[in-house]
């Protein structure tokens, strides 16, 4: 059994030892919208095809980051998967099972009506290329690509929304649907912060390594007495949006015990990200994330009643009472 994370809340102040990074409803949670969330009438189809086309033009819009109009597709469209790179970036590759961050348009390829798209909502997508995360068409369509590209592929039901279609979109069984997707940015196990350094001068709190190499940094734990507050502070200052008491955050971490220096639970340790909302998590990460900025780390130190108390999970290795220390990462807001 993989190991599981121990900042999820539950009522009672108690930690659940749910999965992180597994909570694939999060993801498809970035807006109310009919994001291209997986199917599982769908999911057991074999790969497809990657064929050139043929795939609608863009008669508007045609520029990264600027809201597409794609005409109506002419003929019949591919039994495969079309797709055709319309502006090569030069970020860092996709790959199968990172998360993306992008914008999208989705229309259905016989009839043009747009069922999605994230411009108008001014927030990108932020999910999971993995199977029962997202339709397979682009688990299959984006792998090899670089953040900064503009990509436009058609997917047939087998790769999409299968027989049964999606009724709250619009979508038939029998539809090929059409995307552009303009990716931002990639994330994976090895992504880190990315700011400026913030001088760490108050010997009284834990020092954090500011490495930005995918590796865990280092946390230095003074010997002295625990504060009894909330300690938030910049360890890299980012400069994306603040992060909102209800937003859904994608980040790295890692915890240790103020007592012992002993660490307790990382992303780092799985090479898994953790994506959760602040509304699920203990007091201490929700109050000590609120209002910092997406692309920062930040050190917490959360006192007992704003973490576990005198109710820690059992087989954490965390004592009663005890005083946590965390060094988060904050990637992306979902």
């Amino acid at each position: 059994m993989r190991r599981r994370s121990l900042i999820i809340a539950v009522p009672a102040g108690l930690a659940t030892l749910a999965a992180c990074g597994d909570d694939k409803s999060d993801s498809s949670k970035a807006s109310d919208s009919t994001s291209p969330s997986a199917s599982s009438s769908a999911s057991s189809a074999p790969p497809p095809k990657i064929v050139d086309g043929p795939l609608p033009a863009i008669t508007a819009g045609a520029k990264f980051g600027e809201k597409p109009t794609v005409a109506k597709g002419s003929g019949s469209p591919s039994d495969q998967l079309a797709v055709k790179t319309l502006i090569t970036g030069n970020g860092t590759t996709v790959v199968e099972g990172d998360y993306i961050q992008a914008h999208y348009l989705g229309q259905i390829y016989s009839t043009a009506k747009i069922f999605d798209n994230s411009y108008d909502r001014k927030t990108p997508l932020v999910i999971q290329l993995a199977q029962s995360s997202i339709i397979d068409g682009w688990r299959y369509a984006l792998p090899g690509k670089k953040a900064g590209s503009r990509v436009e592929f058609s997917v047939p039901p087998t790769w999409a929304y299968g027989k049964e279609g999606n009724a709250q979109a619009g979508i038939k069984g029998t539809d090929t649907l059409v995307f552009v997707v303009d990716i931002q940015n990639t994330f994976n196990g090895k992504s880190s912060a990315k700011g400026k350094n913030v001088p760490q001068t108050d010997s009284a709190l834990p020092k954090v390594g500011t490495n930005t190499d995918g590796k865990a940094p280092s946390i230095e734990v003074p010997k002295k007495a625990a504060p009894t507050k909330l300690v938030s502070e910049y360890v890299i200052e980012g400069d994306g949006d603040e992060v909102a008491a209800d937003s859904t955050l994608l980040v790295q971490y890692k915890g240790v015990v103020w007592d012992s220096g002993k660490e307790f639970d990382s992303t780092y340790s799985r090479g898994q990200l953790a994506s959760f909302s602040l509304q699920q998590v203990v007091k201490g990460w929700a109050q000590g994330l609120t209002g910092k900025k997406v692309g920062s780390r930040v050190l917490i130190s959360i006192p007992p009643k704003l973490g576990y108390g005198d109710k820690p999970p059992a087989g954490s290795g965390i004592e009663k009472d005890s005083t946590l220390v965390f060094t988060v990462d904050i990637l992306a807001k979902m």
